[in-house]
């Protein structure tokens, strides 16, 4: 679900674990992710393009820098055509997004210690 090659660039930042960083950044990413789909939901019941573009914008980032490749294009997907004034960005691309999303939380869940 996240690639092994972004999880080992965040795994070099605290090479022994004994900071704990890529669980920080897990929770963080989680609750991140919360966030902006949240915001999503919202801009797609009010149809606010600019809301959704602004939301798949940041939620990009985030989610390339974990390594949520799958999920960065979506938010890509939905960003592009949102900032196109293309509704489509709250149909089947918003879909694909969120669907996507949930799987993600999950794995970074897991990840996380309890």
């Amino acid at each position: 679900m996240l690639e092994p090659a972004a999880l080992a660039r965040l795994k070099q930042l605290d090479p022994d674990g004994s900071r704990g960083f890529l669980a920080q950044v897990m929770r963080t990413y989680d609750a991140s992710l919360t966030r902006y789909l949240a915001t999503l939901d919202t801009a797609r019941q009010a149809a606010d393009l600019k809301q959704a573009a602004e939301a798949a914008h940041t939620l990009k980032s985030s989610s390339a820098a974990i390594g949520a490749c799958h999920l960065a294009t979506h938010c890509a997907d939905v960003e592009r055509l949102a900032r196109a004034e293309d509704a489509a960005a709250l149909g089947e691309s918003f879909t694909k997004l969120v669907d996507e999303a949930a799987r993600v939380q999950a794995a970074v869940r897991a990840m996380l210690p309890v």
